[in-house]
């Protein structure tokens, strides 16, 4: 009997020595990485600190009803609008126009941040969270992506682009404001070719506001090219405008009309007889150009404001004097834009079109004057606007010898051919 209880012992023991030979399976821990949230910072602020709550001004809000709706009372109301005086005026809220309140993060969400947006870019910040009220304007992070595009003209611009998926803004641009003097593009044939070099503008990176400007173009019409570069001749003034390759002005010193989308709806007439006074002469020594009331009306001529004001017969009317020869004038407006005094550019709106003064209809009545002495601008032979000085004209050719190499360097295709350029992205951060 001990024999045997000893062999069936060694037998279980072998056995238990063999299973624990065998190689047991290697437990892996997985390393999990834990990401943090990326933290969203807007106008300055860490958003997660707060309760954010954003909405647009309603007919009817205010500053104070906003703040009062989201539980700050008004005496506070009051102490924040004085200290915030000389940095906004928070009477100026427009109806539609978007904000932001940041609220507490507690059971009380009560304001502590308030951000109105006036536009896209710019925001104003009023903090009242500390004891001390911080007022302050500031703007968005604003980026421009240079880009390229070209276009074979098999019926008109505008087709072109739109057949390519590109902005409309280009055709504008470049008809309206390069080559408005220099090619007719209602008469432009089919195999013309153009390639331009310009920028898109974005807002945060992600929010599109369209094309910012044309820095240089190529346009072959009728197999003869001509380039156009954006050059800025007075930094003090901010004038800015388009040259040939031989430093040659490309625009006119007037443009052809104050408005955009305008038809003549009363010519310069010195002979014009109304039904309604008789069919006696009244003399017409304007040009009226019919358009919606609110319609920008634009300075034709860079120079300087020496009216801005109403009368019964003009109503609201501006007047720039251009220099010692030419003056115009733009008249019956809903509204002025420009001071006494004030430079203004070609192009920069200095009112709006309205039916103020003596008129039948929305129109703008634009008055031209030479020497002294009311005439038809449509009857003259306009000067071209100023040439670049010999000071700069050095400047300017060797400004644009590397533009040129790209311009030239672009590959005509009938494909869509929006080229993003990321060696030339620019950013501004403000």
């Amino acid at each position: 009997m001990g024999t045997k209880y000893l062999i069936a012992l060694l037998v279980v023991l072998s056995f238990i020595g063999c299973k624990n030979d065998e190689k047991q399976p290697e437990i892996i821990e997985e390393e999990v990485a834990i990401v943090a949230p990326k933290e969203h910072y807007e106008f300055g602020f860490k958003l997660s600190d707060y309760i954010v709550k954003r909405d647009t001004v309603k007919s009817g809000d205010s500053f104070g009803v906003i703040l009062e709706r989201h539980k700050v009372g008004y005496p506070a109301i009051f102490n924040i609008a004085e200290k915030a005086k000389d940095t906004f005026d928070i009477r100026r809220l427009q109806v539609g126009k978007p904000y932001t309140v940041l609220c507490a993060k507690d059971t009380t969400e009560v304001a502590k941040c308030f951000i109105y947006q006036p536009n896209m870019e710019e925001y104003v910040v009023i903090n009242f969270q500390d004891s001390i009220t911080k007022a302050y304007r500031s703007k968005k992070t604003i980026k421009y992506i240079e880009k390229t595009a070209t276009g074979v003209i098999n019926n008109n611009i505008s087709v072109t682009l739109e057949e390519q998926g590109l902005s409309q803004r280009l055709a504008h641009i470049m008809a309206d404001e390069i080559y408005a003097w220099t090619i007719d593009f209602r008469r432009l044939q089919k195999g013309d070719r153009f390639k331009v070099l310009y920028t898109d503008k974005y807002i945060d990176d992600t929010i599109y506001t369209g094309v910012h400007e044309v820095k240089a173009a190529l346009f072959e019409h009728n197999k003869e090219p001509f380039y156009a570069f954006q050059f800025e001749t007075d930094s003090t003034k901010g004038i800015v405008d388009y040259f040939a390759e031989d430093a040659k002005n490309l625009r006119r010193a007037f443009l052809k009309a104050p408005v955009k989308f305008k038809r003549i709806s009363s010519r310069y007439n010195l002979k014009r007889r109304i039904a309604v006074y008789g069919y006696k002469v009244r003399p017409h020594r304007g040009t009226d150009f019919a358009a919606a009331i609110g319609t920008p009306i634009m300075a034709t001529a860079n120079g300087t404001v020496s009216k801005s004001s109403y009368t019964r017969g003009n109503g609201n009317y501006v007047k720039i004097r251009h220099n010692a020869t030419y003056d115009t004038q733009y008249l019956h407006m809903k509204k002025r834009n420009v001071k006494v005094g004030q430079f203004v550019k070609q192009g920069d709106v200095i009112g709006w079109v309205g039916m103020t003064g003596n008129t039948g209809g929305p129109h703008v009545c634009y008055r031209f004057w030479k020497n002294g002495k009311q005439v038809d601008p449509f009857k003259q032979k306009l000067p071209e606007a100023e040439p670049i000085s010999d000071s700069l004209k050095v400047k300017y050719l060797d400004f644009i010898k590397p533009v040129k190499t790209k311009l030239d360097a672009i590959p005509y295709n009938n494909n869509n051919l929006d080229q993003t350029l990321d060696t030339n992205q620019i950013t501004l951060q403000n």
